[in-house]
């Protein structure tokens, strides 16, 4: 029987959704298995451009359903930005090829700092643009500068006429080899600080717009492209000045949650070759999931990927329901970005110690999945970087709960419009969080968590008797150790609230959070060791290392649903 809190394309059926979007959704998974798996690793591997893919999504107007506010739907009532089903699509992607999700992913970029402009005719032509099957990028980064947006080189110049000249580059930009339209990032040339940002809209068809090369080796088309006098006029100008630098983080913000739901993709469908591949090799006489140690790393990788499930959909209630006084979400993002994405790792990395030289052989998805699972870490910003983002939010979320209405599951059909006025970018200190005990306290029966809370009541009061003073405070790898140990505090708690919603089985619960308290404990030992850690931190980490509440029958018990996933699903040759 097929494991309901895996995605698998025999027995999906997203019935919680309404009808258009469950026909949309399942229309793409029939798509993908209608082409089949020769096809889908050739593409890959010829680093084929997704012309049919695109064009199929243009039939079905899917980026135009899923991608459009309702603000710009024009009356159809089937267009809406819902992050529910936009993570659901992120999922499928995954599963299929992280290819076909960065022509998505960055269609979404480029659409930000369009949805959040006040320019209504740039909206409508990029609704219509949508309507029409295109394709959207994000020209932000800079080869010289990275994503640096205070020391960008695209520089617009007054032509005297109310409207510019762009000249500059534009570096690892996807899709700018076919953009309708792309959001670029520049400053004016007469205007010094930020004052003279401006987001403007570009067309990667105009004889001005000068494409370079692809930067990567893959299907995935992540551009140089080059502006020489470029004519900006004013009704391509989406944002000038403060606004503008706003629009490029919040834009970030709401581009940088699709990583984990592709990162899950990815993970499952090498599950199911890994798992089904060891299952039936014969080694020494007996199976290779017959090896203790075998089944330890795959029962491992499926805990964490079931953690990364959770988290992730929980993490979407908080989305749908953020405010401009419920900015929790804020630090959710960057820890699906930063954590789930690294656990996607950690489930690869388990699963090929498992299945070895099969996870390198041509005809397998897992080759793959195994090289774009490390791109997604790395996308829309670094792990450090938000990491660093995370630990702005630790001292409130710890110690300073606030009183928050209940946030049910929002699989409703409703436009989350908010993500486009989110407003400035800054104030994090200030964002308060709902007391994360509650659903420690909720689960207390459950023998890990119980240990696991030990750590997380400690990190409390390393927080308010051994923090880092102010010298150490700029020693980044120190802090970035104490990040780690917040994380998962955090990552925790929202496992938590989903495995309530949806009434998880709670032996795979516990089994989850015997894994989390081994990695509490291996992030105190490497604080323990930094350079600059002081006597009084030494002692508390190593004072905070825990051992997982053992319990073979129930370790028995989530392997058994592992094992179940041999053969449960195998896409057509």
């Amino acid at each position: 029987m097929a494991d309901a809190l895996l995605f698998n394309p025999h027995t999906y059926d997203p019935a919680h959704f309404d009808p258009e979007t469950r026909r949309l959704l399942r229309a793409t998974v029939d798509w993908f298995e209608e082409r089949g798996k020769r096809k889908l690793i050739e593409d890959y591997r010829s680093r084929a451009w997704l012309e049919d893919f695109l064009a199929f999504s243009a039939k079905e107007k899917l980026f135009a359903t899923f991608l459009t506010p309702s603000a710009q739907a024009g009356g159809d009532g089937d267009k809406r930005w819902d992050t529910a089903r936009v993570a659901a699509l992120n999922e499928i992607f995954g599963f299929y090829g992280l290819d076909y999700w960065y022509a998505w992913q960055v269609t979404i970029l480029g659409l930000g700092p369009v949805w959040q402009s006040d320019n209504v005719e740039a909206r409508e032509r990029a609704a219509q643009l949508l309507d029409e099957g295109e394709v959207f990028a994000f020209g932000l980064s800079e080869r010289t500068h990275g994503a640096d947006i205070y020391s960008t080189d695209m520089v617009l110049t007054p032509d005297g006429e109310g409207g510019f000249t762009a000249s500059g580059s534009k570096y690892y930009i996807g899709n700018g080899n076919a953009a309708g339209l792309v959001s670029v990032f520049g400053r004016r040339a007469d205007i010094e600080g930020p004052d003279g940002y401006v987001f403007f809209a570009a067309d990667s068809r105009h004889p001005a717009y000068h494409l370079v090369k692809n930067v990567v080796d893959s299907s995935k088309y992540v551009s140089e492209f080059r502006l020489e006098d470029y004519p900006v006029r004013q009704q391509d100008v989406l944002h000038t000045g403060r606004a503008a630098f706003d629009a490029a983080l919040n834009t970030v913000n709401v581009g940088k949650f699709n990583l984990c739901t592709a990162s899950v993709g990815i993970c499952e469908h090498a599950m199911y070759e890994a798992v089904t591949h060891a299952h039936n090799r014969v080694l020494y006489g007996r199976r290779v999931t017959a090896f203790p140690h075998v089944r330890r790393e795959l029962t491992d990788a499926y805990a964490r990927l079931v953690g990364m499930k959770l988290f992730s959909d929980r993490s979407v209630d908080y989305f749908r329901s953020a405010s401009p006084e419920d900015r929790r979400y804020l630090l959710f993002n960057p820890m699906t970005k930063m954590k789930v994405t690294t656990e996607g790792e950690k489930v690869i990395d388990l699963m090929w110690d498992v299945i070895a030289a099969k996870g390198f052989e041509k005809d397998t998805y897992f080759s793959q999945a195994a090289t774009e699972i490390r791109g997604l870490p790395k996308l829309e910003g670094t792990v450090h970087v938000n990491l660093a983002l995370i630990l702005k939010f630790m001292g409130n979320y710890l110690l300073a709960p606030a009183a928050y209405p209940a946030v049910p599951s929002r699989l409703d059909a409703a436009d989350d419009d908010f993500l486009f006025r989110q407003g400035p970018a800054r104030g994090l200190g200030a964002v308060r969080f709902h007391d994360w005990r509650t659903a420690y306290d909720d689960h207390a029966h459950l023998s890990n968590v119980a240990v696991f809370r030990q750590q997380a009541d400690a990190l409390c009061e390393f927080v308010t008797t051994a923090a880092p003073d102010e010298e150490q405070s700029k020693d980044l790898d120190l802090l970035l150790a104490v990040g780690q140990l917040f994380a998962l505090v955090v990552y925790g708690h929202l496992v938590l609230e989903q495995a309530r919603l949806t009434g998880l089985d709670e032996d795979v619960l516990d089994e989850l959070f015997g894994i989390l308290v081994r990695d509490f404990s291996a992030h105190a030992v490497e604080l323990h060791g930094k350079d600059s850690a002081t006597d009084a931190q030494q002692t508390w980490a190593l004072a905070a290392v825990r051992r997982p509440a053992a319990d073979p029958e129930r370790s028995a018990r989530v392997w058994s649903r592992v094992e179940a996933l041999s053969g449960a699903y195998e896409m057509r040759p």
